[in-house]
Formats: C-alpha cells, structure tokens, sequence
C-alpha cells in the first residue's frame, strides 16, 4: 500500500464516526484522500472521534435510509467504504426491523448511489456473525451464513445486497468481513471496552455471560489496513474477504489475560441475564484470511497482548480524566 495511491481521490466514508469508521477516515486523511464522512446527524453538533480531522474532512449529516442524500453524497466518489450499520446484537431481538430498514435497504441505497455514478469501488462492511457457530476451522469465506440472531441476518441480506449489484448491475463491489474488531474508541457495548472500564475503575467483580465461546480479536489499525488493501485491489472485486487474525481465544482467557494486564485481582461471576437466547449463541470464531493475503498481501501485525495492551492504556487515560474533573 502506498500514499500515492490515495492522494487527492475522493472518497466517501458511511459511519465514519464510528469506532472502526474514524479509524479508517484518519489513515485516509494521512494517506491524502479527500474524505467525505456521511454520519448519522446529531442536532447537538458534537463530532466525537472526527474531532482532529474536522479540519481535513467534509462531513455529511444524515441517514443511508434516504435513498437521495446518499446520492447526492456518492456523487463524484471514487471509492466509497460503507461502514454506517446498526450493530448492537441485543437490540436486535427487540428491535429487528430497524435493523433491516438500515442494513439492508440502506445497502441498497448506498449500491444504488454507486451503480448510478460510476465509482471505481465499492467496499461494503460485514461481520463474521454472519457465519454463527463455526461448523469447520478456521472460517474460510466459503462457510454456510448462519442467521443466528436478527442483527447477523439483517448483515448477511446487506452483504447478499451489496453482492446483488456486483452480478446484477457489474457495480465493482467488495465484502469485507472483519473478525471482532477491538481498540481504542470501541463502545463498552463489547467485552473488551465494557471489562476494561470495570476494571480501571476499581471493580471487584466483573459479571459475563457465557464465557467458553471463542473469538478470533482483531486490533482496529489492522481492520482498517485491510479495507484499504482490499479497495486498491482489482482482484477483489465481486468477493468477500475475511479480515482476521486466525487465532482465537475463549471470553473466559480474554478476561483473565485483561485481569493480568491491569494487574487486577477481580473475580468472574457468571450473570445469565448476559447470555444470549439459547441458540442464538455464537459457540466459536477464527477466520482463515488466506484469500484476503493472496489477493492484497495484507496480513495483520499487532498482537493480541499489544493491542489489549494498548486498549488499556487509552481507557484507563480517559478514566483517569473522568476522576479528575469529578465533582
């Protein structure tokens, strides 16, 4: 991957001011893209994680449900990277059509936008939830696509959307599928942020869900690496592509490896409340992301104690702050 690659092409980031989304619009904007940001709009005018780049990027209020904005957005994108989603599993059991409206017609919305204007790529955003319990490893991308809960089945419609157009239309789409993505900025919706808060604020006891399934954590600079590896690539149009580390790790070790790094003494206690509906339960994730190396040469380079390690330290500085400032 090189800078050159990127300089001066304009790009359109959806969600980019999410977790894995503002990490991918900064390597943009290092790499010299001009980066428009399509974000969900916010009357209060606060710009969270784009905060730094503000000055470096123009920023879209809105929602990828509404087919004439992203138009209007993607008009004259050369790459567009579609990360906007609704990703909370839990509140897709209580709320699933929310998550089809999003996901799935806001997919069609954003391939639409794309097929209508040329661009020169599409990178749609998947999870590997589409898979659910893995029935061979490590997950290739040629794994059956379990629905396992509402949010993995509104994904694996997007994903089959985003596909739709590629054989439909011969809009130059490609999936990522990216492994568990954790770092810096993550909501405490996922275990590593939500322990680590705990943790750093002195907890006792940490309270889980099940913690025997496993998954395979992939730090954020790497996820990001990976989508722009898969944009430069023509060999990935039409695919879909694993981003992950092919090691996996139980909840049960991740914790205690958090407990380590910390050095807190906290004990686990198993709350059922946690656990998802019974067969619903995702029992084990590890991608084989061979395609994704043979097609781009990306492979992922930070390692799961470096980047717990790093993930510690930046939320025990915003810890740190809170109590500061605590009145």
């Amino acid at each position: 991957m090189t800078t050159s690659f990127w300089e001066s092409r304009p790009v359109v980031v959806t969600g980019g001011e999410g977790f894995i989304g503002s990490t991918l619009v900064e390597a943009l904007v290092r790499a010299g893209a001009d980066v428009t940001v399509l974000a969900h709009y916010k009357p209060y005018g606060r710009h969270g994680h784009l905060a730094e780049v503000m000055d470096q990027i123009k920023l879209v209020g809105g929602d990828v449900r509404d087919a004439d904005l992203v138009s209007h957005t993607v008009r004259g994108a050369d790459t567009v990277f579609h990360l906007a989603a609704l990703i909370g599993i839990p509140y897709s059991y209580v709320a699933p059509d929310s998550y089809v409206q999003t996901n799935v017609a806001g997919t069609r919305n954003i391939a639409e936008a794309a097929r209508q204007h040329g661009v020169r790529r599409l990178i749609h955003t998947s999870t590997s939830e589409v898979y659910g319990t893995a029935q061979t490893v490590p997950i290739s991308e040629s794994h059956p696509l379990q629905p396992q809960s509402p949010y993995s089945a509104s994904k694996i419609g997007a994903d089959m959307m985003a596909l739709s157009y590629f054989h439909s239309f011969g809009t130059p789409v490609s999936v990522c599928r990216p492994f568990n993505t954790y770092g810096p900025r993550q909501s405490a919706r996922a275990i590593i942020p939500a322990v680590l808060e705990q943790l750093h604020a002195g907890a006792e006891t940490i309270r889980l869900g099940a913690t025997s399934p496993t998954r395979d954590f992939t730090f954020v600079t790497d996820t990001a690496a990976g989508f722009l590896a898969i944009a430069q690539s023509d060999e990935t149009i039409g695919q879909a592509l694993n981003l992950g580390t092919g090691r996996e790790i139980s909840i049960g070790d991740l914790v205690a490896l958090l407990l380590e790094i910390t050095g807190s003494s906290a004990r686990l206690e198993h709350d059922t409340e946690r656990d998802r509906p019974s067969g619903s339960e995702v029992h084990r994730l590890v991608s084989d992301h061979s395609l994704a190396t043979a097609l781009t040469g990306w492979e992922p380079s930070v390692t799961l104690r470096e980047g717990l390690e790093r993930t510690s330290e930046w939320i025990q500085a915003r810890t740190d702050l809170s109590t500061r400032y605590e009145v």
